[in-house]
This record gives C-alpha cells, structure tokens and sequence, in this order.
C-alpha cells in the first residue's frame, strides 16, 4: 500500500546564502495492508521529514513514495488533494482548524467531503467524540478553545472518521492519559484490523510494542550512513 524507494531529500537555505543541508539519501519503506511500521531514530533523524514527504507536504528531490497507484513524489497539487481526500489520513500533534466551526463539524469534515449525508457524518463524529471522551456539552463548541489534551483526542476522531486505507500517526499517544491511550491504541488495532497501511512515530514504547509490527530506523538513511 505504501512503497518509499531511493528517496532523497535536502532543504536550500535561501536566507543563509542558498546553502544546501542534505538530510535524507536512499530511503526505502514497504508498508503492506493491515500493517503498522514504526519510524525509530535520535531527535533530528528524519523521522517527521519522511512522514512529511509521504503526506504531500515536502517534495522529494529524487525517488518513489507510492501511496496505493499515485507517486506523490511526482504527483500535481490536485492528485495530492484527492489522495488526502479518499486514501491518506494523517494524524499530526496539532489540531488547526478554522475558528468558530463547531467540534462535531471539525471532526465530521473528512466524511462531509466526500459527500456523505450530514447526518450520517456527525453521528460517526460523535460517536467517536463519545469513545474518546469529550463531553457532550463540548461538541456544538469550537475546539480552538479546548485544553491540549482535548484538543489532542479532536484530532485523532477526526484522523480516524473516515476509513483511510492507509495512515500517518504522529504520536497519537503523546500526552493522553491511560484511559484514553487504551481507546487509541484500540482504534489503530480496529484500523490495521480493516487492512489500513499505518507508519508511525511512537516515543511511548509499550504502545509501539503493541501496535507496531516492525521498526524502521530512519538514521539509516541519512546521507552520512545512506548506501
């Protein structure tokens, strides 16, 4: 489902007189269907600059990363758009969202998108809202003023209100307390269950240990080590 070949990246500081920090060469990542990959490495590794190129966000400077049958290292803005729409969800730390939309609405928007009825959509919304314990009294509220942990479970419902064939986790654990740890690392179980492609970063061990089938470490591709 997601395939990372031969792929390079480097960042041009054009306000430090165009120089050029190299900080990927030769990477490689087969992620099957029903499959959990942890991305491992020291701070400064890689790790958030690969999920970054495989989301669409950072264009790679040379080789593959196939999400189902679109290159997105090669892929136009709009196919980019569609592939985010239909097939990758992504999980980030921070929730951003536009001021003043209700909480049920944030987390309904990928299922809104993609046409489904409205209905529909916000019963799946809070639903999930329900499971990971944001009250009721919260969902007609914006989110933007919500503690971070609150904030945190919003963003996870809503990386987990479609049913992405694949998906990027950037610690999904990261800060939740037991009860709500269990109901994520639930949710990943019931995703990789239904054949989703996940890659993650997991700095909480156990929920690595648990959910995860196997560990990249992305120093291996950075240019000092790269083969």
């Amino acid at each position: 489902m997601i395939e990372i070949d031969s792929l390079s990246k480097s960042f041009t500081l054009h306000n430090q007189g165009g120089a050029v920090i190299p900080v990927m060469a030769g990477a490689h990542l087969h992620v099957a269907a029903g499959a959990c990959v942890a991305l491992t490495g020291s701070s400064g590794a890689g790790k958030s600059t690969l999920m970054r190129m495989i989301y669409g966000n950072y264009r790679a400077n040379a080789g593959r990363i196939m999400v189902g049958d679109t290159d997105v290292a090669r892929a136009e803005p709009r196919d980019i758009i569609q592939l985010r729409r239909h097939t990758l969800g992504y999980v980030s730390q921070f929730l951003r969202v536009v001021p003043r939309v209700p909480t049920r609405d944030v987390v309904a928007e990928p299922l809104l998108i993609l046409g489904s009825a409205p209905d529909a959509a916000r019963a799946r919304a809070e639903a999930l809202l329900d499971r990971l314990n944001i009250p009721e009294r919260l969902w007609s509220l914006s989110p933007t003023t919500f503690s971070g942990g609150e904030q945190q479970r919003v963003n996870i419902a809503r990386g987990f209100a479609h049913p992405f064939p694949a998906l990027l986790l950037d610690e999904p654990t990261a800060s939740l307390d037991s009860t709500n740890r269990e109901v994520v690392l639930t949710l990943i179980e019931e995703a990789k269950a239904r054949g989703a492609a996940i890659v993650g970063i997991f700095h909480d061990e156990a929920a690595r240990a648990r959910v995860c089938d196997r560990e990249v470490d992305v120093t291996a591709f950075t240019p000092a080590r790269a083969a």
